[in-house]
């Protein structure tokens, strides 16, 4: 015990100890003290606010535990809703809602593919590089995508049931493809 007091006298670390917690010094940091509390509350309630708003949590901690208990992966649940929902819309029949899904299930293969890292400048350099996924379905997307591209910046496109159906087919393949890798 002896031997720590001749150290701590010898560095001055006494000395320091003694003049932090002198009631004169405390005295003249009381209010920057309560300055920095009233910072501290402020900005953990702050965290807390943003932290029960936002979908982080849920996202960061929730997802393996939802992977567990649904043997799907975290996306996969989403994904699956989107596209009832793409295939809800045909349900009516009409040629619009065909149009509508065909564009609907293009922009779930592009954020698909963005998710899953194969961002491109087009559809098709995204499909390119997502190539050894989808090679099965290169050829067929590409014709599904020119479909699609008919639809949009041709308003007297005729669209069949028929065809909005495979091309459909096709967007979903690739969907589940590059969802699963």
């Amino acid at each position: 015990m002896d031997f720590w007091h001749s150290i701590y006298n010898f560095l001055g670390i006494t000395d320091f100890i003694y003049f932090i917690s002198s009631p004169e010094l405390q005295d003249m940091l009381f209010p920057a003290k309560l300055i920095f509390v009233f910072f501290s509350m402020f900005f953990l309630a702050f965290i807390v606010y943003f932290m029960l708003n936002s979908s982080w949590l849920q996202y960061k901690f929730l997802e393996e535990t939802t992977e567990f208990f649904s043997w799907k992966s975290y996306g996969l649940r989403q994904i699956a809703k989107q596209w009832n929902r793409i295939i809800n819309r045909t349900e009516s029949g009409l040629e619009a809602d065909y149009k509508l899904a065909i564009i609907d299930a293009e922009d779930l293969l592009n954020e698909t593919l963005e998710n899953q890292g194969y961002e491109g400048k087009d559809f098709e350099d995204s499909i390119k590089k997502a190539g050894s996924l989808l090679e099965q379905n290169v050829n067929e997307l590409l014709s599904a995508h020119e479909i699609r591209n008919s639809i949009v910046y041709n308003p007297d496109f005729k669209l069949s049931a028929d065809v909005a159906k495979k091309t459909l087919e096709v967007y979903e393949s690739a969907v589940n493809e590059i969802a699963k890798a």
